[in-house]
């Protein structure tokens, strides 16, 4: 399993850092992607991630929680690293929008956003993408990103992932229609979830409308899913409460694989294959 969202490097996992690492090694997990969230976490971040090379993957980026008064001195930080540091990078992240807990900088919000993905396409980097009440304005900015021309450099193509999906199937089809994954962690064991019945309608649509032969889509939605923790949050059930570990994410592929009448090795072996294809990950 691959892991495409763990912050092992947070203050939670410090006191016992390398033996959660291990641990998540001797358990199946075969590499975890950690993201920033802001300048201070751009030392921790590089510091796991190079003394577990191969195994786990950096990424930086201005968390839309950390845009506040102090935004452009915190995004210019972040963007000299991301320069800086490119070559070992897998993506830029954890980036988005977040309107949930205060909508104080919501225009500020959307500035970094878009100077992200705009350097996202400058750089040929994927992009990790928080939503949080915020899916009109995200899925717009990004198509507006998508569209954008720059008459000075070449501008790649803009991927990524849709980080903790748990939207809707309307959203869904949109995500897929732009080319980006969707990243399924915790969220879809919890009991009260819609996920897993909007998941099977987006299948049951992918075969039975053009959607599939949109951005190379192919015929399922495995193609198009990765797998993903969060940790040290949104633990997934039997471990709802408790600090979340990557080892966990098979309970998600159990779950993933039940939606879909697979095996949980098909999930798995799909969501790896579409982990390495995204993010490069060996």
């Amino acid at each position: 399993m691959i892991d495409t969202h763990c912050h092992i490097d947070e203050e939670a996992f410090l006191p016992d850092q390398e033996e959660v690492i291990q641990r998540q090694r001797e358990s199946g997990v075969e590499a975890m992607l950690v993201p920033g969230v802001n300048a201070a976490s751009i030392p921790t971040v590089l510091d796991v991630c190079r003394r577990h090379p191969d195994y786990c993957y950096p990424a930086l980026g201005l968390h839309p929680e950390d845009v506040k008064a102090d935004w452009q001195t915190q995004l210019d930080i972040v963007e000299q690293a991301i320069r800086t540091h490119r070559d070992e990078l897998v993506a830029i992240g954890e980036i988005g929008l977040d309107y949930y807990w205060d909508k104080t900088y919501k225009a500020e919000q959307q500035e970094v956003l878009r100077r992200q993905l705009t350097l996202a396409r400058e750089l040929d980097l994927p992009v990790i993408l928080h939503n949080r009440e915020a899916t009109e304005d995200i899925l717009r900015i990004v198509r507006e990103v998508q569209m954008m021309k720059c008459e000075n450099a070449k501008m790649n193509k803009l991927v990524g992932v849709f980080h903790c999906f748990s939207g809707s199937k309307e959203t869904a089809e949109q995500v897929l229609r732009m080319g980006f994954h969707l990243g399924i962690g915790g969220v879809l064991t919890f009991k009260n979830s819609k996920l897993p019945e909007q998941l099977t309608a987006i299948e049951k649509q992918l075969r039975d409308t053009e959607i599939s032969k949109c951005r190379d889509l192919g015929e399922t939605l495995l193609n198009r899913i990765v797998l993903e923790t969060d940790a040290p949050y949104m633990a997934p059930v039997p471990h709802r409460g408790e600090r979340n570990e990557s080892r966990w994410m098979i309970h998600v592929a159990e779950r993933l694989a039940e939606t879909f009448g697979v095996t949980k090795e098909t999930i798995i072996e799909a969501t790896n294959r579409n982990a390495r294809r995204l993010f490069g990950i060996k």
